[in-house]
């Protein structure tokens, strides 16, 4: 395939995909019932022009029939006045009105034939669209209890194209404060074991002062434990006296 196929095929269904989306039944369906009555009434148009012009024709064939009629009476007329000539000129007239008759009568026929079958095709469309009207209502019905479903089944579940959009948004929501809480967590625990020095304390110094720092002030506490004890009457060593003797019961 071309680049020029792909192009055009990748735009043929982008444009089918909006079209799709931007369709209405309900839309679609009264569009094609009122194309229908369109047609149905260009039936109607035609069958009244075809009418209109048999009419046409037949009065004309009368007017025809009544010539024809007075020129046979002329003829006799004329041969019974001994005007043989007469009556040849009148019967030539004659001959000639009556292969128009023929012709009119032929037109009429076909007229008539058509006339008939646009009458039955007439009323063949006229079930035909009765019977879409039909159906067309009982589909829009469908459709829009169908629409009216898919809306409380979106509310209900919340898998409409908006609840899906805040969904989308609180899952990233989530995702950022994980993030973060894993980063601060990261950091504390970087700091507590001594890899990230905290910027905020006073000083500073390599790994060994601080652990000296951390020597010095233990052994401060510890002192200042004792002291503390010592002045709360800490229980001390007592003298053991010697029992009593003679000197003492003499005495």
């Amino acid at each position: 395939m071309g680049l020029l196929s792909r192009i055009s095929l990748i735009f043929k269904a982008k444009v089918n995909k909006v079209l799709d989306k931007a369709e209405n039944p309900n839309e679609t369906l009264d569009y094609s019932y009122e194309r229908q009555l369109e047609q149905l009434q260009n039936f109607k148009r035609a069958i009244v022009e075809i009418t209109t012009s048999k009419k046409r024709l037949e009065l004309q064939s009368a007017q025809l029939k009544a010539d024809i009629d007075r020129m046979e009476t002329q003829a006799r007329q004329a041969l019974a006045a001994g005007r043989e000539d007469l009556a040849r000129v009148v019967l030539t007239r004659k001959a000639t009105a009556q292969q128009q008759l023929d012709d009119l009568n032929t037109q009429i026929n076909t007229l008539n034939d058509q006339q008939q079958k646009l009458a039955d095709a007439e009323a063949r469309l006229s079930a035909k669209i009765e019977a879409f009207r039909t159906q067309k209502e009982v589909i829009k019905a469908q459709y829009s209890a169908a629409q009216a479903q898919v809306r409380i089944s979106e509310a209900v579940t919340g898998i409409s194209e908006e609840m899906t959009d805040i969904g989308t948004a609180i899952e990233r929501a989530r995702n950022k404060t994980a993030a973060m809480q894993a980063r601060a967590g990261a950091i504390d625990e970087l700091v507590n074991t001594g890899v990230l020095a905290d910027v905020t304390q006073v000083g500073g110094g390599n790994d060994v002062d601080r652990e000296l720092a951390r020597i010095s002030a233990s052994a401060s506490v510890d002192e200042e434990l004792a002291r503390m004890k010592a002045e709360l009457g800490a229980p001390q060593q007592h003298q053991t006296l010697p029992p009593p003797g003679p000197s003492s019961s003499q005495s």
